[in-house]
Order: C-alpha cells, then sequence, then structure tokens
C-alpha cells in the first residue's frame, strides 16, 4: 500500500490520551491549564487529572527572590474567574507569591486543600492575609497542615518575624509541617527574635525546616513549644558563646535532626554535643559545619566516642564536618590517610577525608563528609578534592595557597552540575595558562560548562581565574550572571574593557558588583551591556 506522507497532518487531537500525558507532563501545569482548559470536552477531562491539578505553583525564582510566573493580569484573571472555580476540589496544594496570593485564595473555596506555599511575604502582606476572616475560620485554620513561608529577601526585619511567627501559630492550629525558608540559596531569611522570645507554642506541629539566625533560637524552640515535633532540621548563621538557656532538658520525640551552621564555631564541645545528647531516641542525624580545635581534626574516632556511642537508636548519619586547627611547632602532623584509617569500622555510608596545611596562616584543615553527599552547600575546596557527583550541592567554595589549573576548574562544573554559586579566594597564579594558550590556539581546549551558575564571586582571586571565568574559549555560563569583581583587576583582563574573546560571557552578567567607584562608567557599561553596575 501506498501512503503518500506529503499531505499528511497529525493534530494535537489525533493523539491517543496516554502520548498526550506523556507531552502534557513535559510541560508546565499552569499553562497546560491556561492553554487547553475548555477546548473540547476530551482535553478537559485530560486536565482534570491529579497530576495536572493537585499541586499549582504559581510563583518562580527569577534570579534572586520569587516572582509571578504570568506578569499578565489578563492570564491571572482568566485563572480566577474561569479554571480554578473548574478545578477547586482538585486542588491540595497551591504555592502563592505576595501580589497574587489574596486573589487565588478569593476565587474559589477549596475544601480538599492542605497545603500552602506563601513566597516573598513580608508584613503588611501576612497581616492582611492572617486576619481576613473567611479565610482563618475556615480554609487556616480547619484545612492548612503543610504551610511553607518565605520571607520577602528585601524585607527581612526581625519585626516581620516576630509578627509573621505568631499570626502562623495562633492561625493556622492544626499545622504539621512548617517550612520557615525556601531552598534558594540567595534567599537567606533567618529568624532573629526580640529579648524576651516569643511564647507562640503548638501541640500539633511534627515537622519543622527554618533558618535562624543563632543557636540561641533553636535552644528556644526546643524548650518544650513543640512538644509533638519528632523532625528539625534547622540552618543557623552563627554558633556563639554559651548562654544562660537551658541546654539539658531530654527531647525523647525527636527521630529526625539536621543542623547546619554557616560560620565557623569554637562551641562544637560546649554547645554543639550537648544538644545532641538530648536527644536520645534520635534515629537519623545530619550535621554540616566548621569548628576551630585545639588539638586533634574531628575523626572517626572522635564521631565514634562522641556521637555514635551516645545516640543507641541511630541508623541513619549523614556528615560534612571541617576542623580546623592552628600549626605551632606539632610534629607528625596527621595524613588523609591517617584520618581515613578512622572510619575503618564505621557501617554507616562511605567516608571520604581530605586534609590541608596552609602556610599562609599557619593552619590545618579536615574535612570529612559521608557519601553521596547530601548538603547544600561544598565548601573550602581545595586541589585535593576527591571528585565524585554531588547533584544537591548548590553553593560551592573554592581556597588553596597552590594555583587551580584549567583541567581543576572543568572537574568542579563537572562534579556540581546544579551549582548556583560560585565563590574563588585563591591568589596563585595559574601554571600552565601558556600552554592552555597553545591550547586554544589548536581548538583543543576543553571548556568547562556551568549550566546553572548565576552567582559568581571573584573578588578574591588572582587575574587568572577572572581570565578563566571570563574568556568564552574556557568557560561557558548560561545569561542571567551576577559578577563581584575587583574593578581593576577587571580593568587589566579586559585590556580596558576592548579585548573580544572576554566580551561573550560579559554581555551574559545582568548584575556587576564591582569593589570601587568605576571612572569610567560608559566603557563599562558599553562592555557589560545588559548589567545593572553597583
Amino acid at each position: 500500500m501506498n501512503i503518500n506522507m506529503k499531505y499528511s497532518r497529525v493534530e494535537l487531537n489525533d493523539l491517543p490520551d496516554e502520548i498526550l500525558l506523556i507531552i502534557f507532563k513535559k510541560l508546565d501545569n499552569l499553562e497546560i491549564l491556561y492553554s487547553f482548559q475548555g477546548v473540547n470536552e476530551r482535553l478537559n477531562n485530560i486536565m482534570h487529572d491529579p497530576i495536572f491539578t493537585s499541586r499549582l505553583s504559581f510563583p518562580k525564582l527569577s534570579f534572586k527572590k520569587y516572582i509571578k510566573k504570568f506578569s499578565s493580569d489578563i492570564i491571572l484573571n482568566r485563572f480566577c474567574s474561569q479554571i480554578l472555580p473548574t478545578i477547586r476540589t482538585k486542588i491540595t496544594w497551591l504555592d502563592l507569591e505576595s501580589e497574587s496570593m489574596r486573589n487565588i485564595l478569593d476565587a474559589a473555596d477549596y475544601p480538599n486543600l492542605y497545603a500552602l506555599g506563601l513566597y516573598n511575604v513580608e508584613d503588611e502582606t501576612a497581616k492582611c492575609l492572617f486576619t481576613d476572616e473567611r479565610l482563618s475560620a475556615s480554609i487556616f485554620k480547619n484545612q492548612i497542615t503543610t504551610l511553607i513561608i518565605s520571607i520577602d529577601p528585601d524585607k527581612n526585619e526581625r519585626s516581620t518575624m516576630n509578627n509573621i511567627c505568631n499570626h502562623v501559630f495562633t492561625v493556622f492550629i492544626n499545622l504539621t509541617h512548617l517550612t520557615f525558608y525556601d531552598a534558594a540559596h540567595q534567599n537567606n531569611a533567618r529568624l532573629s527574635f526580640d529579648v524576651p522570645f516569643p511564647t507562640f507554642s503548638s501541640s500539633s506541629l511534627l515537622v519543622l525546616k527554618i533558618k535562624v539566625q543563632t543557636f540561641d533560637v533553636s535552644l528556644y524552640i526546643l524548650d518544650g513549644r513543640f512538644e509533638q515535633l519528632h523532625t528539625l532540621d534547622i540552618e543557623l548563621a552563627s554558633i556563639l558563646s554559651p548562654s544562660e538557656i537551658e541546654n539539658q532538658r531530654k527531647i525523647p520525640n525527636l527521630k529526625y535532626f539536621v543542623l547546619c551552621c554557616m560560620l565557623r564555631t569554637w562551641y562544637y564541645d560546649e554547645l554543639i554535643l550537648p544538644l545532641i545528647y538530648r536527644m536520645s531516641n534520635l534515629e537519623e542525624l545530619g550535621l554540616s559545619f566548621t569548628t576551630t580545635v585545639k588539638e586533634t581534626f574531628i575523626d572517626g574516632n572522635n564521631l565514634k566516642q562522641n556521637i555514635l556511642n551516645h545516640l543507641s537508636q541511630l541508623k541513619h548519619f549523614t556528615f560534612d564536618i571541617r576542623s580546623v586547627m592552628f600549626i605551632k611547632n606539632q610534629m607528625n602532623l596527621p595524613s588523609k590517610e591517617d584520618i581515613q584509617e578512622t572510619f575503618i569500622d564505621l557501617q554507616y555510608t562511605k567516608i571520604i577525608s581530605c586534609v590541608d596545611y596552609f602556610r599562609d596562616y599557619r593552619q590545618g584543615l579536615c574535612h570529612i563528609y559521608s557519601y553521596p553527599f547530601l548538603m547544600g552547600r561544598f565548601e573550602d575546596i581545595t586541589n585535593n578534592f576527591a571528585g565524585g557527583l554531588y547533584p544537591y550541592v548548590r553553593v560551592v567554595s573554592l581556597y588553596d595557597e597552590h594555583p587551580f589549573e584549567h583541567e581543576f576548574f572543568i572537574r568542579i562544573s563537572q562534579s556540581f552540575p546544579c551549582m548556583e554559586k560560585l565563590i574563588i579566594n585563591n591568589r596563585y597564579g595559574q601554571n600552565q595558562k601558556e600552554s592552555y594558550k597553545l591550547m586554544n590556539d589548536k581548538s583543543n581546549l576543553s571548556i568547562a560548562k556551568y549550566y546553572n551558575l548565576i552567582d559568581l564571586h571573584i573578588d578574591r582571586a588572582h587575574d587568572d581565574y577572572i581570565d578563566e571565568f571570563l574568556c568564552n574559549a574556557k568557560t561557558y555560563f548560561q545569561n542571567n550572571i551576577l559578577l563581584d569583581i575587583d574593578y581593576k583587576v577587571l580593568q587589566r583582563v579586559t585590556h580596558d574593557f576592548t579585548r573580544d574573546d572576554t566580551r561573550i560571557n560579559c554581555t551574559k552578567v545582568n548584575e556587576l558588583s564591582l569593589s570601587e567607584n568605576v571612572k569610567d562608567s560608559k566603557s563599562v557599561q558599553d562592555y557589560f551591556p545588559f548589567a545593572i553596575i553597583d
């Protein structure tokens, strides 16, 4: 049989339901609903599948904050007037941003809604929303058990934190899961409270994921006000000197605990360990911090003696621990192999160790971590980096007193495919720069590719690393980059903003943060045509 395909045409409606589902699953739910809702009964039936209607996310992450997915009010109005009322009984989860959350919540009754994500929330928005009599008396009070709150990063004030927390535990009386931050590293809204600490509490809360400013806040959270809490994932900015807050009361209900601290602490023995000892029934533990030690690094023996021997119910232990020791006249300093030897009989998972000694600072750094690596940050990577794949990491920092060669950056780009922020601190120039130039001339130079990078800090780096990232023959990244850099170094590397092979990557920068005032702003702006210059 001869079939002439020249004039054949297959329309969307000709495809079987199974094929349409495969296609639609690869698209955004809201775009699917807006495009096909009401076209015909068959498409309506497909669109009403829980895959497309159970969770609707109206915000999208753009650079540093969540914004509206649809900029047009016409699209939002159609959702509120036509689409949401039609599928209201199928919606179980709504993610909303501050500008449109009120309109969407007022568009229909949602009898099966149990989860809310509220993004870019600020004090006035929260007050209006949480004091609304209709919403408070029905959806908020009786239905919502899961709540995500992301504070507006531009309005991150202590009064906002206090007020929103008070509203949350007053209005959402059946809350079981609360997340008080978002996954994006840029939005670092952290709870910081006035003294005395607010008196909010909850007898229903089971899971809490939160960013706080200090260790004291974590002690208040665990003072008994959340008596049913079994999971706590807490990220601290700092762990400072011990306070008078009680840190001995047992927490028998806590089964899962993750503690991350961004800044270096001196109080591993005095604060972190006593807190862990309160959790006698802990089954899963995650730790990520950097601490100063006096005589010995934290190794496998330390973890067994000070943590594992105290937690008889523990089934899973993940960690990312850096210990820093000042080097004076010590002899026989431990090597990577010495540290790795202490983990031989640790049963939990694969352990990777790395040891570096820095002459400039007279310090030793021992980094031990479980693999696969589940944390969102990986800091102070040196040339001794063991490699591997780290898909959960979003923030990476590099430091060494030895040069980072081009091949090192290729390894970094491949090991951290989802990296969004990169910080480089290295004052030592590359040794193999001339060979890179020769390879580039012959088109044999491999390119380091960063597909998700949006935040690049190279203001404390040698000129060679500015060249490494701005030269498009060495590095590829997408658009919308924030570049933090020293002005004089930038001027040198770009040959006073005239160099051609660094021009392409500079056009991908949309925010340029310079270390000093720009002398020739027109040349800089022409070289960075799409950038806002700070």
